[in-house]
């Protein structure tokens, strides 16, 4: 515990909680402290957030990371990442003003069904880099403008939880290019706010917060946080880029051709382009070095549809699956055949998907004869068909896919990796630790000084593990596989439409 006497701190408001993370200057995570919060679901469709949650979590996490790390051991900086895109509205005083609306949150589907309408998709996706969907925070602060207008008044702010989080540390407001760019109110090409679509919107420019490069220092602890915490006011904090963002770099997805996966309770799937691809169903964003883009394409629940099966087959009388339960799982998942008996699974569990709001999760096939490990391992495969489903996107615009970099808590689940590598039929990499902390990290370095640029950081601190190969031999059965599983996919029985 001596040998790494200086840190680099990454602060992560996730969905399911907040944890902060301390990394030596090579890349490799020493220890991190959690602390969860809920979400809550007061409607179909709906999901939402305390931002007193997010701040008191993240403040906590650091502070309990603070005395694990004792007082030998010197933080150089803090960089910030988080949920994306997710909104709360803040206001004169720096209060929320109500609940944050979560990037599942589906309620705002008409206000981006209006500007697909209004704009057009090939335009709007040409201008952002997106075609909006409730998914976007742009649609979603339209919502609250025409349902919650008390709300509404009191606001002078749209944060994300990484921007709120930065502003309670260092009382500045700031954001990142690609947490604009998940607003579907930022020009992605131009690299800043898009002045027209907000005027257009008649959304006052004094909403959003000021765009910060994800290596600049945005400020400094602020005296209160600094004594709560245990840490030097002075010490420097870095705005750092959204979660999936900061994944890319910290799985080295810097050039064409390897894909990251981050793979937690959702999933998002991001390469590094030179141009944005002209494929509507792709999402950009600009990458965090600058003069690049990812694309980004995503799941939900990919990772919560598989929790869902530990908890409710493995778990127990407690219905709450652990690291036992996992490795469980895992081991007879492995030795049920390729292809789950026949069993598909669609892993959507979050009321409606990002692109498809309607579409409902669903198992087909199921028969007496299947026990949980045929339900476990059609979750499995379920996850990495919509996975291959994105990649075909990415290929559809012309894009090379040659590997998959995973990265993240399911990360762990050897069958899984096994499974994807089938499915896709590319090899898969995992990377060691957590991809979008230990990018974040990277970040607040390159913020400090501490890597002369991107190139010396992810040389020091990027080391995926050896390559997973397909097995040839499974293709046949998994390409029949995913082509019954793109038909359940596009079934009327799994799309509920709500009011």
């Amino acid at each position: 515990m001596t040998d790494w006497p200086e840190v680099l701190v990454a602060i992560d408001v996730g969905t399911s909680g907040a944890r902060a993370a301390a990394f030596d200057l090579d890349g490799r995570r020493r220890l991190e402290v959690r602390r969860s919060y809920p979400t809550t679901t007061p409607r179909p469709g709906w999901a939402e957030q305390s931002a007193t949650d997010w701040r008191s979590a993240a403040v906590g996490a650091l502070a309990g990371l603070v005395r694990a790390l004792g007082p030998r051991r010197r933080v150089l900086a803090i960089g910030l990442t988080g949920q994306c895109p997710s909104v709360v509205l803040v206001d004169a005083r720096g209060r929320p003003v109500r609940p944050g609306l979560i990037y599942r949150d589906n309620r705002a589907v008409a206000e981006a069904a209006a500007l697909r309408e209004r704009y057009g998709d090939a335009a709007i996706h040409r201008r952002t880099g997106h075609l909006p969907a409730a998914f976007h925070v742009g649609p979603k602060l339209l919502w609250l403008r025409a349902n919650e207008p008390a709300a509404w008044a009191a606001a002078r702010l749209a944060l994300q939880p990484r921007d709120w989080v930065g502003l309670a540390l260092t009382g500045e407001a700031a954001t990142d290019g690609t947490h604009a760019a998940a607003t579907l109110l930022y020009d992605l090409r131009g690299g800043r706010w898009d002045g027209g679509l907000l005027a257009d919107l008649e959304l006052p420019g004094s909403l959003v917060p000021r765009i910060a490069r994800p290596d600049e220092v945005i400020g400094t602890l602020r005296p209160p946080v600094a004594t709560r915490v245990g840490l030097p006011p002075g010490t420097p904090v870095v705005c750092g880029a959204a979660d999936s963002q900061a994944c890319a770099l910290g799985a080295g997805v810097v050039d064409p051709g390897p894909v990251s996966e981050m793979a937690g309770s959702s999933t998002c799937l991001n390469a590094a382009v030179r141009t944005p691809l002209d494929v509507l169903e792709v999402t950009h964003y600009p990458h965090v070095i600058a003069g690049r883009y990812t694309t980004e394409t995503g799941i939900n629940t990919s990772g919560s549809a598989v929790a869902w099966v530990a908890d409710g087959w493995y778990g127990g009388r407690r219905g709450r699956a652990g690291a036992g339960d996992y490795a469980r799982l895992d081991a007879e998942a492995a030795a049920v055949p390729a292809g789950a008996e026949g069993v598909l699974a669609l892993p959507v569990l979050a009321d409606g998907e990002r692109t498809d709001p309607a579409l409902r999760g669903a198992f087909a096939g199921l028969s007496l004869r299947h026990g949980r490990a045929v339900v476990a391992r059609a979750m499995l495969e379920g996850v990495a068909f919509a996975i291959r489903d994105q990649l075909d996107l990415l290929r559809q615009g012309g894009l090379p896919v040659d590997e998959l970099r995973v990265s993240g808590g399911d990360a762990r689940l050897g069958s899984w990796n096994r499974i994807k590598a089938d499915a896709l039929g590319i090899p898969v990499r995992t990377i060691a630790g957590d991809a979008a902390v230990a990018g974040v990290a990277m970040l607040a370095g390159l913020g400090a000084g501490v890597y002369r640029d991107p190139a010396e950081a992810i040389g020091r601190c990027v080391r995926p593990e050896p390559a997973i190969e397909p097995d040839p031999t499974r293709r046949p059965g998994y390409d029949a596989a995913f082509d019954r599983w793109r038909r359940l996919l596009a079934s009327p029985a799994v799309h509920v439409r709500t009011a």
